[in-house]
């Protein structure tokens, strides 16, 4: 089992297979918003570099993982790939970016005004930004790699107080979807009954991430086990938009400067 020094939802383990396409349905989601020059905040294992990249003039990636951000540079070499953890977004200029997306990184942020701070000042005036995040409502249990999540009202308000323009929306999913959550939901239910000292919510993060990984791996390969067809059989076309983003398993804001 490989760890990193974050979050990471692989794209070749099969177990992975439903959050994989969950994550992937918020790239295809952003197409018609993705223009001219493009920055990823947090591309990760590079999942959706070729959405972005088909849609941009340029496209721009800044991670905290040096190994893939090393990885995608040579890979790609028509685009730019920096190594540095945010925010500041330090190495940007200020106006200079049409479009900035950003998937499932503000929850790892601890300073989460600043990072919408730099968001909004290296946009061009008439700019956009996609942000996705776990919806805390329908959070399982703690996870420890994330500093705090929202609900749909605590993110609107941290957006609104640089961006006036704002799209509220959620990734929800099918009833095939919704069958893998609530099955994921029972079987972490199940396991946190021997939690019974809430330890989960007492312990530093630092303590639990590398219990939290093992027995996510495990829980998810447990749940492929039970029921490969469910798991295999899931496609980022099994999620949707949906303007009830409370209800929703992830928020997807636009935001406009």
């Amino acid at each position: 089992m490989k760890f990193y020094r974050s979050e990471i939802t692989a794209i070749d383990v099969k177990s992975d297979n439903p959050i994989h396409q969950r994550l992937f349905f918020g790239y295809f989601s952003s197409k018609k918003y993705v223009k001219g020059k493009t920055l990823e905040i947090g591309c990760g294992v590079g999942r959706g570099l070729g959405v972005l990249m088909e849609q941009s003039d340029h496209y721009t990636a800044i991670d905290k993982n040096e190994g893939l951000i090393k990885e995608h540079s040579e890979k790609f070499p028509d685009s730019s790939f920096i190594y540095e953890s945010v925010p500041p977004l330090s190495k940007i200029e200020a106006e200079s970016i049409d479009t900035v997306v950003t998937y499932h990184v503000i929850e790892h942020i601890p300073n989460d005004e600043l990072f919408i701070d730099e968001i909004y000042r290296v946009l061009k005036k008439g700019g956009k930004a996609v942000i996705t995040t776990p919806n805390k409502k329908l959070r399982i249990a703690r996870n420890p790699w994330h500093v705090r999540e929202y609900n749909a009202d605590e993110l609107e308000t941290l957006v609104k107080r640089k961006f006036s323009n704002v799209k509220v929306m959620g990734i929800t999913g099918n009833e095939k979807v919704m069958k893998y959550y609530q099955e994921n939901k029972r079987a972490v239910d199940k396991l946190m009954r021997w939690d019974f000292l809430k330890l989960q919510y007492l312990l530093p993060a630092f303590i639990l991430r590398i219990p939290y990984d093992i027995l996510n791996r495990r829980n998810r390969q447990k749940l492929m086990d039970n029921n490969t067809e469910l798991s295999d059989s899931i496609d980022y076309t099994d999620y949707y938009l949906t303007e009830y983003a409370d209800g929703s398993l992830d928020h997807f804001f636009v935001v406009e400067k």
